[in-house]
Protein backbone atom coordinates (compact mmCIF):
# COMPACT_ATOMS: atom_id res chain seq x y z
CA UNK A 1 0.00 0.00 0.00
CA UNK A 2 2.68 2.30 1.09
CA UNK A 3 4.49 1.59 -1.85
CA UNK A 4 1.53 2.46 -4.10
CA UNK A 5 1.09 5.79 -2.81
CA UNK A 6 4.91 6.57 -2.89
CA UNK A 7 4.38 5.56 -6.79
CA UNK A 8 0.90 7.96 -7.29
CA UNK A 9 2.67 10.81 -5.57
CA UNK A 10 5.39 10.61 -7.87
CA UNK A 11 3.06 10.30 -10.79
CA UNK A 12 1.16 13.15 -9.40
CA UNK A 13 4.49 15.03 -9.22
CA UNK A 14 5.31 14.65 -12.49
CA UNK A 15 2.08 15.97 -13.62
CA UNK A 16 2.30 18.93 -11.84
CA UNK A 17 5.70 19.79 -12.83
CA UNK A 18 4.54 19.22 -16.55
CA UNK A 19 1.27 21.36 -16.18
CA UNK A 20 3.10 23.79 -14.18
CA UNK A 21 5.57 24.15 -17.06
CA UNK A 22 2.74 25.46 -19.17
CA UNK A 23 0.79 26.95 -16.69
CA UNK A 24 4.28 28.99 -16.08
CA UNK A 25 4.60 30.12 -19.92
CA UNK A 26 0.74 30.89 -20.20
CA UNK A 27 1.08 33.18 -17.02
CA UNK A 28 4.03 35.23 -18.33
CA UNK A 29 1.87 35.73 -21.19
CA UNK A 30 -1.12 37.75 -18.43
CA UNK A 31 2.12 39.29 -16.76
CA UNK A 32 3.02 40.83 -19.81
CA UNK A 33 -0.37 42.28 -20.48
CA UNK A 34 -0.59 43.40 -17.01
CA UNK A 35 -4.02 41.09 -16.05
CA UNK A 36 -2.13 39.67 -13.03
CA UNK A 37 0.97 40.54 -11.30
CA UNK A 38 3.68 38.64 -10.56
CA UNK A 39 2.64 38.10 -7.13
CA UNK A 40 -0.25 37.32 -8.10
CA UNK A 41 0.88 34.65 -10.42
CA UNK A 42 2.86 32.85 -7.37
CA UNK A 43 -0.13 32.85 -5.25
CA UNK A 44 -1.83 31.45 -7.76
CA UNK A 45 0.34 28.41 -9.00
CA UNK A 46 0.79 27.77 -4.95
CA UNK A 47 -3.33 27.39 -4.82
CA UNK A 48 -3.39 25.46 -7.93
CA UNK A 49 -0.50 22.97 -6.72
CA UNK A 50 -2.89 22.58 -3.30
CA UNK A 51 -5.63 21.88 -5.12
CA UNK A 52 -4.28 19.55 -7.06
CA UNK A 53 -2.99 17.36 -3.99
CA UNK A 54 -6.12 17.67 -2.66
CA UNK A 55 -8.12 16.75 -5.48
CA UNK A 56 -5.87 14.65 -7.33
CA UNK A 57 -6.87 16.57 -10.12
CA UNK A 58 -5.32 19.70 -11.79
CA UNK A 59 -7.45 22.90 -11.67
CA UNK A 60 -6.57 25.44 -15.25
CA UNK A 61 -4.36 28.15 -13.96
CA UNK A 62 -6.87 30.57 -15.16
CA UNK A 63 -9.67 29.44 -13.40
CA UNK A 64 -7.53 29.28 -10.25
CA UNK A 65 -6.91 33.12 -10.74
CA UNK A 66 -10.89 34.01 -11.52
CA UNK A 67 -11.61 32.30 -8.06
CA UNK A 68 -9.03 34.52 -6.48
CA UNK A 69 -10.76 37.59 -7.87
CA UNK A 70 -7.00 38.71 -9.54
CA UNK A 71 -8.85 39.57 -12.89
CA UNK A 72 -12.12 38.33 -14.81
CA UNK A 73 -12.29 35.28 -17.14
CA UNK A 74 -13.32 37.64 -20.01
CA UNK A 75 -9.80 39.43 -19.19
CA UNK A 76 -7.67 36.40 -19.46
CA UNK A 77 -9.61 34.93 -22.52
CA UNK A 78 -8.69 37.73 -24.08
CA UNK A 79 -5.03 38.00 -23.53
CA UNK A 80 -4.81 34.52 -24.56
CA UNK A 81 -6.59 35.27 -28.00
CA UNK A 82 -4.60 38.30 -28.60
CA UNK A 83 -1.25 36.13 -27.92
CA UNK A 84 -1.54 33.19 -29.89
CA UNK A 85 -3.42 34.29 -32.70
CA UNK A 86 -6.78 31.70 -31.53
CA UNK A 87 -10.23 31.63 -30.78
CA UNK A 88 -11.65 30.80 -27.38
CA UNK A 89 -14.81 32.03 -25.52
CA UNK A 90 -14.04 30.79 -22.13
CA UNK A 91 -11.80 29.35 -20.03
CA UNK A 92 -13.62 25.52 -20.40
CA UNK A 93 -12.47 25.52 -23.77
CA UNK A 94 -9.27 23.76 -25.23
CA UNK A 95 -6.85 26.27 -25.06
CA UNK A 96 -3.81 24.45 -25.47
CA UNK A 97 -4.88 22.05 -27.47
CA UNK A 98 -6.20 25.05 -30.09
CA UNK A 99 -2.67 26.46 -29.62
CA UNK A 100 -1.16 23.56 -31.02
CA UNK A 101 -3.26 22.78 -33.76
CA UNK A 102 -1.85 26.62 -34.69
CA UNK A 103 1.68 24.88 -34.70
CA UNK A 104 2.47 27.46 -31.55
CA UNK A 105 4.36 25.53 -28.81
CA UNK A 106 3.62 26.38 -25.22
CA UNK A 107 7.69 25.96 -24.80
CA UNK A 108 8.65 29.17 -26.13
CA UNK A 109 12.68 29.57 -26.14
CA UNK A 110 14.83 32.72 -26.88
CA UNK A 111 16.83 32.18 -29.95
CA UNK A 112 20.56 32.45 -29.51
CA UNK A 113 22.83 34.87 -31.16
CA UNK A 114 23.36 34.85 -34.66
CA UNK A 115 26.70 34.13 -36.23
CA UNK A 116 26.57 34.20 -40.20
CA UNK A 117 27.56 31.17 -41.97
CA UNK A 118 29.91 32.92 -43.96
CA UNK A 119 31.98 34.29 -40.48
CA UNK A 120 31.77 30.53 -39.23
CA UNK A 121 33.40 29.26 -42.74
CA UNK A 122 35.52 32.18 -43.15
CA UNK A 123 36.97 31.59 -39.19
CA UNK A 124 37.22 27.90 -39.91
CA UNK A 125 39.21 28.18 -42.67
CA UNK A 126 41.56 30.90 -41.62
CA UNK A 127 42.23 28.64 -38.07
CA UNK A 128 43.25 25.74 -40.35
CA UNK A 129 45.29 27.49 -42.75
CA UNK A 130 47.23 29.08 -39.77
CA UNK A 131 47.60 25.38 -37.78
CA UNK A 132 48.54 24.30 -41.44
CA UNK A 133 51.07 26.92 -42.59
CA UNK A 134 52.20 27.50 -38.54
CA UNK A 135 53.05 23.22 -38.62
CA UNK A 136 54.58 23.41 -41.95
CA UNK A 137 56.55 26.58 -41.25
CA UNK A 138 58.26 25.40 -38.04
CA UNK A 139 59.12 21.93 -39.66
CA UNK A 140 60.60 23.35 -42.55
CA UNK A 141 62.22 25.94 -40.67
CA UNK A 142 63.60 23.43 -38.19
CA UNK A 143 65.21 21.49 -41.22
CA UNK A 144 66.37 24.51 -42.73
CA UNK A 145 68.27 25.39 -40.10
CA UNK A 146 69.42 21.71 -39.64
CA UNK A 147 70.50 22.21 -43.00
CA UNK A 148 71.98 25.85 -42.57
CA UNK A 149 74.45 24.44 -40.12
CA UNK A 150 75.35 21.41 -42.18
CA UNK A 151 75.87 23.76 -45.15
CA UNK A 152 77.90 25.98 -42.72
CA UNK A 153 80.35 22.43 -42.06
CA UNK A 154 80.32 22.03 -45.41
CA UNK A 155 81.68 25.19 -46.60
CA UNK A 156 84.06 25.10 -43.53
CA UNK A 157 85.48 21.78 -44.64
CA UNK A 158 85.81 23.18 -48.50
CA UNK A 159 88.28 25.78 -46.96
CA UNK A 160 90.47 23.20 -44.57
CA UNK A 161 90.64 21.17 -47.83
CA UNK A 162 91.51 23.86 -49.96
CA UNK A 163 94.04 25.25 -47.43
CA UNK A 164 95.36 21.99 -46.35
CA UNK A 165 96.33 20.92 -49.77
CA UNK A 166 97.77 24.46 -50.55
CA UNK A 167 99.91 24.38 -47.94
CA UNK A 168 102.13 21.29 -47.83
CA UNK A 169 105.06 22.47 -49.95
CA UNK A 170 105.05 26.30 -48.43
CA UNK A 171 105.08 24.86 -44.56
CA UNK A 172 107.50 22.44 -45.61
CA UNK A 173 109.85 25.20 -46.97
CA UNK A 174 108.92 27.65 -43.65
CA UNK A 175 107.94 29.85 -46.41
CA UNK A 176 105.40 32.53 -44.16
CA UNK A 177 105.01 34.58 -47.06
CA UNK A 178 103.25 32.14 -49.29
CA UNK A 179 101.31 30.58 -46.28
CA UNK A 180 100.13 34.24 -45.43
CA UNK A 181 99.25 35.14 -48.73
CA UNK A 182 97.14 31.75 -49.08
CA UNK A 183 95.57 32.39 -45.88
CA UNK A 184 94.27 36.07 -47.51
CA UNK A 185 91.59 34.66 -49.37
CA UNK A 186 89.95 33.35 -46.48
CA UNK A 187 88.69 37.04 -45.44
CA UNK A 188 86.78 37.47 -48.64
CA UNK A 189 84.45 34.12 -47.94
CA UNK A 190 81.34 35.06 -46.64
CA UNK A 191 81.11 33.97 -42.89
CA UNK A 192 84.58 33.49 -42.17
CA UNK A 193 86.02 35.04 -39.14
CA UNK A 194 89.47 33.57 -39.34
CA UNK A 195 91.47 31.27 -40.57
CA UNK A 196 95.49 29.78 -39.67
CA UNK A 197 98.04 27.56 -39.67
CA UNK A 198 100.66 26.47 -37.42
CA UNK A 199 103.10 23.63 -37.05
CA UNK A 200 103.68 20.91 -35.20
CA UNK A 201 104.94 22.95 -32.57
CA UNK A 202 101.85 25.21 -32.03
CA UNK A 203 103.41 28.18 -33.34
CA UNK A 204 101.40 30.21 -35.84
CA UNK A 205 102.57 30.59 -39.43
CA UNK A 206 100.03 31.68 -41.52
CA UNK A 207 96.93 34.16 -39.88
CA UNK A 208 94.22 36.51 -41.06
CA UNK A 209 95.46 38.73 -38.60
CA UNK A 210 99.14 39.36 -38.91
CA UNK A 211 99.80 40.64 -35.35
CA UNK A 212 99.65 36.47 -34.43
CA UNK A 213 102.04 35.61 -36.90
CA UNK A 214 105.26 33.92 -34.86
CA UNK A 215 102.85 33.24 -31.36
CA UNK A 216 102.35 30.37 -29.84
CA UNK A 217 98.13 29.16 -30.65
CA UNK A 218 95.88 29.44 -27.66
CA UNK A 219 93.37 26.63 -27.86
CA UNK A 220 90.07 27.98 -27.34
CA UNK A 221 87.63 26.54 -24.65
CA UNK A 222 84.87 24.45 -26.44
CA UNK A 223 81.53 25.67 -25.28
CA UNK A 224 79.39 22.27 -26.75
CA UNK A 225 80.80 18.58 -27.55
CA UNK A 226 83.25 18.27 -29.86
CA UNK A 227 82.65 16.70 -33.47
CA UNK A 228 84.50 14.64 -36.01
CA UNK A 229 83.84 14.38 -40.07
CA UNK A 230 87.11 12.01 -41.25
CA UNK A 231 90.02 13.89 -40.58
CA UNK A 232 88.04 17.61 -39.70
CA UNK A 233 87.33 18.36 -36.32
CA UNK A 234 85.04 20.84 -35.63
CA UNK A 235 83.16 22.62 -32.04
CA UNK A 236 81.82 25.59 -31.35
CA UNK A 237 83.08 28.39 -28.57
CA UNK A 238 83.03 31.89 -27.67
CA UNK A 239 84.72 34.83 -29.98
CA UNK A 240 84.27 37.35 -26.95
CA UNK A 241 82.07 40.34 -29.31
CA UNK A 242 81.94 38.66 -32.25
CA UNK A 243 79.47 35.91 -30.31
CA UNK A 244 79.65 32.20 -30.67
CA UNK A 245 81.92 30.98 -33.30
CA UNK A 246 82.63 27.26 -34.99
CA UNK A 247 85.98 26.15 -35.15
CA UNK A 248 87.00 23.65 -37.72
CA UNK A 249 90.29 21.58 -38.26
CA UNK A 250 92.22 18.92 -40.15
CA UNK A 251 95.74 18.47 -40.19
CA UNK A 252 98.05 19.00 -43.03
CA UNK A 253 99.67 15.71 -44.23
CA UNK A 254 102.32 15.04 -46.64
CA UNK A 255 103.70 11.47 -47.40
CA UNK A 256 102.43 10.44 -44.66
CA UNK A 257 103.82 12.81 -42.36
CA UNK A 258 101.96 15.61 -39.98
CA UNK A 259 103.68 19.49 -40.82
CA UNK A 260 100.57 21.05 -38.41
CA UNK A 261 97.32 22.16 -38.34
CA UNK A 262 94.61 24.11 -40.55
CA UNK A 263 92.24 26.36 -38.46
CA UNK A 264 88.98 28.21 -39.74
CA UNK A 265 86.80 30.36 -37.65
CA UNK A 266 83.09 30.44 -38.55
CA UNK A 267 80.50 32.87 -37.66
CA UNK A 268 77.46 31.34 -35.81
CA UNK A 269 75.35 34.56 -35.84
CA UNK A 270 75.95 34.51 -39.78
CA UNK A 271 74.32 31.19 -39.87
CA UNK A 272 71.46 32.35 -37.33
CA UNK A 273 71.13 35.41 -39.68
CA UNK A 274 70.63 33.10 -42.39
CA UNK A 275 67.99 31.43 -40.72
CA UNK A 276 66.20 34.61 -39.87
CA UNK A 277 66.09 36.00 -42.84
CA UNK A 278 64.30 32.01 -43.94
CA UNK A 279 62.15 32.81 -41.08
CA UNK A 280 60.94 35.99 -42.40
CA UNK A 281 60.77 35.17 -45.94
CA UNK A 282 58.38 32.21 -44.06
CA UNK A 283 56.34 34.39 -42.55
CA UNK A 284 55.55 36.82 -44.58
CA UNK A 285 54.52 33.95 -47.35
CA UNK A 286 52.43 33.06 -44.32
CA UNK A 287 50.81 36.15 -43.72
CA UNK A 288 50.03 36.64 -48.04
CA UNK A 289 48.68 33.21 -48.18
CA UNK A 290 46.42 33.72 -45.27
CA UNK A 291 44.89 36.99 -46.23
CA UNK A 292 44.26 35.45 -49.94
CA UNK A 293 42.66 32.71 -47.61
CA UNK A 294 40.46 35.16 -46.00
CA UNK A 295 39.20 36.39 -49.00
CA UNK A 296 38.66 33.65 -50.85
CA UNK A 297 36.65 32.06 -47.22
CA UNK A 298 34.18 35.59 -47.21
CA UNK A 299 34.01 35.21 -50.95
CA UNK A 300 32.89 31.86 -50.62
CA UNK A 301 31.14 31.88 -47.39
CA UNK A 302 29.10 35.03 -48.92
CA UNK A 303 28.21 32.66 -52.07
CA UNK A 304 27.23 29.98 -49.56
CA UNK A 305 25.42 31.74 -47.05
CA UNK A 306 23.52 34.48 -49.25
CA UNK A 307 21.08 31.96 -50.48
CA UNK A 308 20.68 30.79 -47.39
CA UNK A 309 19.42 33.77 -45.90
CA UNK A 310 16.97 34.30 -48.64
CA UNK A 311 15.96 31.11 -47.72
CA UNK A 312 15.86 32.43 -44.19
CA UNK A 313 13.78 35.58 -45.25
CA UNK A 314 11.83 33.34 -47.61
CA UNK A 315 10.32 31.54 -44.46
CA UNK A 316 9.76 34.64 -42.66
CA UNK A 317 7.91 36.02 -45.00
CA UNK A 318 5.48 32.56 -45.41
CA UNK A 319 5.11 32.77 -41.24
CA UNK A 320 3.70 36.05 -42.08
CA UNK A 321 1.42 34.97 -44.99
CA UNK A 322 3.26 36.49 -47.77
CA UNK A 323 3.37 33.60 -49.61
CA UNK A 324 4.40 35.55 -52.94
CA UNK A 325 7.81 36.10 -51.68
CA UNK A 326 10.07 34.40 -54.80
CA UNK A 327 13.93 33.13 -54.20
CA UNK A 328 16.28 33.50 -56.58
CA UNK A 329 17.14 30.10 -58.01
CA UNK A 330 19.39 30.91 -60.63
CA UNK A 331 22.38 28.36 -59.23
CA UNK A 332 22.87 25.50 -61.04
CA UNK A 333 23.71 23.64 -57.69
CA UNK A 334 21.94 22.15 -54.49
CA UNK A 335 20.90 25.52 -52.83
CA UNK A 336 19.32 26.28 -56.44
CA UNK A 337 17.05 23.64 -56.13
CA UNK A 338 16.62 24.24 -52.75
CA UNK A 339 15.24 27.61 -54.02
CA UNK A 340 13.30 26.39 -56.45
CA UNK A 341 11.46 24.07 -54.13
CA UNK A 342 10.79 27.13 -51.65
CA UNK A 343 9.38 28.88 -54.43
CA UNK A 344 6.90 26.16 -55.33
CA UNK A 345 6.17 25.35 -51.62
CA UNK A 346 5.25 29.36 -51.87
CA UNK A 347 2.64 28.89 -54.53
CA UNK A 348 1.31 25.90 -53.02
CA UNK A 349 0.25 28.20 -50.04
CA UNK A 350 -0.91 30.93 -51.73
CA UNK A 351 -2.90 28.15 -53.59
CA UNK A 352 -4.19 26.94 -50.12
CA UNK A 353 -4.33 30.89 -48.25
CA UNK A 354 -6.81 31.55 -51.16
CA UNK A 355 -8.98 28.77 -50.94
CA UNK A 356 -9.38 29.21 -46.98
CA UNK A 357 -10.14 32.61 -47.82
CA UNK A 358 -12.61 32.33 -50.81
CA UNK A 359 -13.77 28.82 -50.01
CA UNK A 360 -14.13 29.07 -46.83
CA UNK A 361 -16.55 31.76 -46.64
CA UNK A 362 -18.96 29.30 -48.42
CA UNK A 363 -18.42 26.05 -46.45
CA UNK A 364 -17.42 27.84 -42.91
CA UNK A 365 -13.82 28.16 -41.39
CA UNK A 366 -14.52 25.01 -39.24
CA UNK A 367 -15.85 23.22 -42.10
CA UNK A 368 -12.78 24.16 -44.23
CA UNK A 369 -10.09 23.08 -41.58
CA UNK A 370 -11.99 19.44 -41.06
CA UNK A 371 -11.85 19.12 -44.90
CA UNK A 372 -8.10 20.39 -44.70
CA UNK A 373 -6.86 18.22 -42.35
CA UNK A 374 -9.26 14.84 -43.20
CA UNK A 375 -9.57 15.37 -46.85
CA UNK A 376 -9.79 11.47 -47.53
CA UNK A 377 -12.18 10.54 -44.43
CA UNK A 378 -15.72 10.27 -44.71
CA UNK A 379 -16.21 12.12 -41.78
CA UNK A 380 -18.86 14.45 -44.15
CA UNK A 381 -21.03 11.32 -44.20
CA UNK A 382 -24.25 11.75 -42.77
CA UNK A 383 -24.22 11.48 -38.79
CA UNK A 384 -26.34 12.11 -35.76
CA UNK A 385 -25.78 14.53 -33.36
CA UNK A 386 -26.67 16.61 -30.51
CA UNK A 387 -26.86 19.58 -31.28
CA UNK A 388 -28.68 23.62 -30.66
CA UNK A 389 -29.68 25.05 -33.85
CA UNK A 390 -30.70 28.55 -33.74
CA UNK A 391 -32.68 30.46 -36.40
CA UNK A 392 -32.85 34.13 -36.78
CA UNK A 393 -35.20 35.85 -39.43
CA UNK A 394 -36.74 39.57 -40.20
CA UNK A 395 -40.45 40.26 -39.56
CA UNK A 396 -41.89 42.25 -42.12
CA UNK A 397 -39.05 41.71 -44.54
CA UNK A 398 -41.06 41.32 -47.95
CA UNK A 399 -42.93 44.73 -47.39
CA UNK A 400 -40.03 46.33 -46.35
CA UNK A 401 -38.20 45.57 -49.36
CA UNK A 402 -41.20 46.79 -51.40
CA UNK A 403 -39.94 50.46 -50.20
CA UNK A 404 -36.07 49.95 -49.96
CA UNK A 405 -33.93 50.47 -53.05
CA UNK A 406 -32.04 47.72 -53.62
CA UNK A 407 -28.31 48.86 -52.99
CA UNK A 408 -29.94 50.16 -49.42
CA UNK A 409 -31.35 46.83 -49.02
CA UNK A 410 -28.28 44.65 -49.58
CA UNK A 411 -26.00 47.48 -47.71
CA UNK A 412 -28.84 46.94 -44.35
CA UNK A 413 -28.98 42.98 -45.25
CA UNK A 414 -25.17 42.59 -45.45
CA UNK A 415 -24.47 44.38 -41.65
CA UNK A 416 -27.61 42.42 -40.13
CA UNK A 417 -25.48 39.45 -41.60
CA UNK A 418 -22.23 41.04 -40.27
CA UNK A 419 -23.09 41.19 -36.72
CA UNK A 420 -25.54 37.81 -37.09
CA UNK A 421 -22.08 36.28 -38.21
CA UNK A 422 -19.46 37.77 -36.41
CA UNK A 423 -21.37 37.01 -32.77
CA UNK A 424 -22.20 33.29 -34.34
CA UNK A 425 -18.82 32.71 -34.69
CA UNK A 426 -17.27 34.01 -31.28
CA UNK A 427 -19.34 31.60 -29.57
CA UNK A 428 -18.18 28.78 -31.41
CA UNK A 429 -21.33 28.04 -33.40
CA UNK A 430 -21.37 27.33 -37.10
CA UNK A 431 -23.23 29.37 -39.70
CA UNK A 432 -25.66 26.60 -42.01
CA UNK A 433 -26.51 28.74 -44.49
CA UNK A 434 -28.51 32.79 -45.45
CA UNK A 435 -31.64 31.78 -46.48
CA UNK A 436 -33.02 34.96 -47.93
CA UNK A 437 -33.33 37.59 -44.76
CA UNK A 438 -33.07 34.28 -42.20
CA UNK A 439 -29.72 33.08 -40.40
CA UNK A 440 -29.88 29.47 -40.14
CA UNK A 441 -27.02 28.50 -37.37
CA UNK A 442 -25.77 25.13 -35.53
CA UNK A 443 -23.94 24.66 -32.32
CA UNK A 444 -22.56 21.50 -31.81
CA UNK A 445 -21.34 20.35 -34.99
CA UNK A 446 -19.21 19.98 -36.83
CA UNK A 447 -17.01 21.45 -33.89
CA UNK A 448 -18.15 19.40 -30.82
CA UNK A 449 -18.60 21.73 -27.77
CA UNK A 450 -20.42 20.26 -24.63
CA UNK A 451 -21.78 23.66 -23.26
CA UNK A 452 -23.03 24.10 -27.20
CA UNK A 453 -26.65 24.84 -25.78
CA UNK A 454 -25.29 27.37 -23.47
CA UNK A 455 -23.48 28.80 -26.33
CA UNK A 456 -25.95 29.09 -28.52
CA UNK A 457 -28.24 30.91 -25.34
CA UNK A 458 -25.71 33.48 -24.79
CA UNK A 459 -25.06 34.08 -28.70
CA UNK A 460 -28.60 34.43 -29.14
CA UNK A 461 -28.73 37.43 -26.21
CA UNK A 462 -25.63 38.91 -27.44
CA UNK A 463 -26.92 38.88 -31.07
CA UNK A 464 -30.17 41.11 -30.16
CA UNK A 465 -28.28 43.45 -27.94
CA UNK A 466 -26.17 44.32 -31.01
CA UNK A 467 -28.97 44.84 -33.35
CA UNK A 468 -30.39 47.21 -30.80
CA UNK A 469 -27.67 49.16 -29.99
CA UNK A 470 -26.55 49.52 -34.10
CA UNK A 471 -30.32 50.26 -34.79
CA UNK A 472 -30.50 53.21 -32.56
CA UNK A 473 -29.41 55.54 -35.11
CA UNK A 474 -32.47 54.10 -37.36
CA UNK A 475 -30.07 53.97 -40.53
CA UNK A 476 -31.21 50.17 -40.62
CA UNK A 477 -34.52 49.75 -39.55
CA UNK A 478 -34.07 45.70 -40.36
CA UNK A 479 -32.04 45.48 -36.88
CA UNK A 480 -34.75 46.27 -34.50
CA UNK A 481 -37.34 43.50 -36.27
CA UNK A 482 -34.84 39.93 -35.78
CA UNK A 483 -36.52 37.25 -34.08
CA UNK A 484 -34.90 34.61 -32.86
CA UNK A 485 -35.72 30.79 -31.79
CA UNK A 486 -33.46 28.21 -30.31
CA UNK A 487 -34.15 24.53 -30.49
CA UNK A 488 -31.70 22.07 -29.32
CA UNK A 489 -32.11 18.07 -29.81
CA UNK A 490 -30.88 15.90 -32.26
CA UNK A 491 -29.83 16.71 -35.55
CA UNK A 492 -28.26 14.98 -39.36
CA UNK A 493 -25.33 16.64 -40.42
CA UNK A 494 -23.39 16.01 -42.94
CA UNK A 495 -22.53 16.85 -46.79
CA UNK A 496 -25.47 17.28 -48.89
CA UNK A 497 -25.77 17.54 -52.67
CA UNK A 498 -24.45 15.67 -56.11
CA UNK A 499 -20.82 15.51 -57.32
CA UNK A 500 -20.94 19.00 -58.82
CA UNK A 501 -22.33 20.90 -55.54
CA UNK A 502 -21.69 20.01 -52.19
CA UNK A 503 -23.25 21.56 -48.68
CA UNK A 504 -22.47 20.63 -45.32
CA UNK A 505 -25.60 21.37 -43.67
CA UNK A 506 -28.08 19.80 -40.95
CA UNK A 507 -31.57 18.41 -40.88
CA UNK A 508 -34.11 16.97 -38.67
CA UNK A 509 -36.69 17.50 -36.37
CA UNK A 510 -34.99 19.85 -34.52
CA UNK A 511 -34.33 22.12 -37.25
CA UNK A 512 -37.83 22.52 -38.19
CA UNK A 513 -39.31 22.90 -35.14
CA UNK A 514 -36.51 25.87 -34.74
CA UNK A 515 -37.83 27.37 -38.10
CA UNK A 516 -41.20 26.77 -37.16
CA UNK A 517 -41.49 28.60 -33.93
CA UNK A 518 -39.57 31.07 -34.93
CA UNK A 519 -42.59 32.94 -36.06
CA UNK A 520 -43.28 33.43 -32.46
CA UNK A 521 -40.31 35.53 -32.09
CA UNK A 522 -41.21 39.16 -32.94
CA UNK A 523 -38.46 42.14 -33.18
CA UNK A 524 -36.13 41.99 -30.57
CA UNK A 525 -37.62 38.60 -29.35
CA UNK A 526 -36.02 34.96 -28.60
CA UNK A 527 -37.96 32.03 -28.17
CA UNK A 528 -36.99 28.46 -27.02
CA UNK A 529 -38.12 25.46 -27.33
CA UNK A 530 -38.51 22.99 -23.94
CA UNK A 531 -34.95 21.36 -24.04
CA UNK A 532 -33.70 24.29 -23.45
CA UNK A 533 -35.44 25.18 -20.73
CA UNK A 534 -34.76 21.34 -18.85
CA UNK A 535 -31.60 22.01 -19.27
CA UNK A 536 -30.76 25.97 -18.77
CA UNK A 537 -34.25 27.09 -16.95
CA UNK A 538 -32.02 28.00 -13.88
CA UNK A 539 -29.82 30.80 -16.28
CA UNK A 540 -33.07 32.48 -17.92
CA UNK A 541 -35.89 34.10 -17.44
CA UNK A 542 -38.80 33.24 -19.52
CA UNK A 543 -42.43 33.49 -20.23
CA UNK A 544 -44.71 30.38 -21.20
CA UNK A 545 -46.29 30.69 -24.87
CA UNK A 546 -49.29 29.18 -26.16
CA UNK A 547 -48.00 24.84 -27.17
CA UNK A 548 -47.80 24.71 -30.38
CA UNK A 549 -49.16 21.88 -33.15
CA UNK A 550 -46.30 21.47 -36.02
CA UNK A 551 -47.42 19.89 -38.79
CA UNK A 552 -46.13 16.36 -38.77
CA UNK A 553 -45.34 15.87 -35.07
CA UNK A 554 -47.92 14.22 -32.61
CA UNK A 555 -48.95 16.04 -29.87
CA UNK A 556 -47.78 19.81 -28.67
CA UNK A 557 -44.51 21.93 -28.18
CA UNK A 558 -44.45 23.94 -25.84
CA UNK A 559 -42.56 27.43 -26.30
CA UNK A 560 -41.14 29.86 -24.01
CA UNK A 561 -40.30 33.17 -24.66
CA UNK A 562 -36.89 34.81 -23.11
CA UNK A 563 -37.47 38.06 -21.10
CA UNK A 564 -33.99 37.65 -19.56
CA UNK A 565 -30.76 36.12 -17.93
CA UNK A 566 -30.37 35.63 -14.37
CA UNK A 567 -27.19 37.61 -13.01
CA UNK A 568 -24.94 34.86 -12.63
CA UNK A 569 -25.96 33.81 -15.95
CA UNK A 570 -24.41 37.32 -17.52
Amino acid sequence: MLKTLRSWGKMACGVFTRRNRDDMIIGEVLITRNVVSRKELDTALDVQRDKLFQRGVAVPLGKVIVELGYATEDDIVQAVNEHYRIHVTSLSDNIRGLIRRIGDSLNEEVPAPRVPIWLQLSITMIVVMLLTVGLLSYVILERQKEKLYNHAVKLGMVSLGYFGSNAKIPLLEDNILSLNALIKNAEGVDGHLYALIVDNNEVIKAHTDSSQIGKTMVRYPPTGAVESRGEVTYFTHDGGGVGPVLNMSVPIIFKEKRLGEVHVGLSIDFIDQLFLDERSFLVISTMIICFIGLVVAVLFGRRFSKPISGLVLATQEFAKGNYSHRVDSRRNDELGRLATAFNRMGKELFKQSMMRESFGKYVGSDVLELILRNPETTWLKGRKNQATVLFADIRGFTAYTETRPPEVLVEELNQYFEIATTIILKHGGYVDKFIGDAVLAVFGVPVNYENHMERCIRAAVEMQKAFKQAGESGRNPLLGRVGISIKSGVVVAGSIGSQAKMEYTVIGDTVNVAAYINALAEGGEIVVGSSVMERHGDMLEVESLVPQKIKGRSGLVEVYRVTGLREYGK
